[in-house]
């Protein structure tokens, strides 16, 4: 009873951490420990400057998914708009490498190599051109139009915001939970 009850208790502090529901953060637990091999941690596997976790455990694997959370119908416009910007400053630091406050084209670059990585069509100078591009894009959006000499020193956060502007993020970024059964039907 005593493991039950710290157990309960737990999950009522994730609960309150991550506006999860009880059922939610044990569909997530599950994921977890699929993803860990049953181990009590997720190697991080990214290369990057000092201040990256070496391994991510379930709580902090929760704090990150929480990001990712579907909108509460119950919220309010403020509330709604408070949540976007919390999903957009997290995608912000997804980018922001070494926490400047300034995705810089190189840190783009990086990025979008590696997720095009693991396409066998696309080319390395194929997605530097195209992380290229996407920055002439952010510059030409948020100083307009720019002088021959003049350069553009990266994406601010309210560059990032102005970028993003009309794009529904807060249903595009989410988790969703599927029934268990249906999950087990595709298997």
């Amino acid at each position: 009873m005593g493991a039950t009850h710290s157990a309960s208790e737990e999950v009522r502090e994730l609960e309150g951490k991550t506006g999860f529901s009880s059922d939610q953060i044990e569909q997530l637990h599950r994921r977890f420990k699929y993803l860990s091999g049953d181990q009590p941690t997720i190697r991080n596997l990214r290369k990057g400057p000092s201040g990256l976790a070496d391994e991510i455990n379930f709580e902090d694997f929760l704090t990150i998914m929480s990001y990712f959370r579907p909108i509460d119908t119950t919220m309010d416009e403020g509330q709604v708009q408070l949540c976007r910007e919390e999903k957009l400053r997290f995608l912000f630091h997804m980018y922001d490498s070494d926490s400047d406050g300034r995705i810089t084209l190189e840190e783009y670059r990086n990025v979008v190599e590696e997720l095009l990585s693991g396409n066998p069509h696309i080319e390395k100078e194929s997605a530097r051109s195209i992380a290229d591009g996407a920055m002439m894009e952010a510059a030409s959006v948020c100083v307009g139009r720019m002088e021959p000499d003049q350069v553009y020193e990266g994406i601010t956060f309210d560059d990032f915001l102005k970028i993003w502007q009309g794009i529904d993020i807060e249903t595009k970024m989410h988790v969703r939970f599927l029934n268990m059964e249906t999950i087990a039907l595709c298997h």
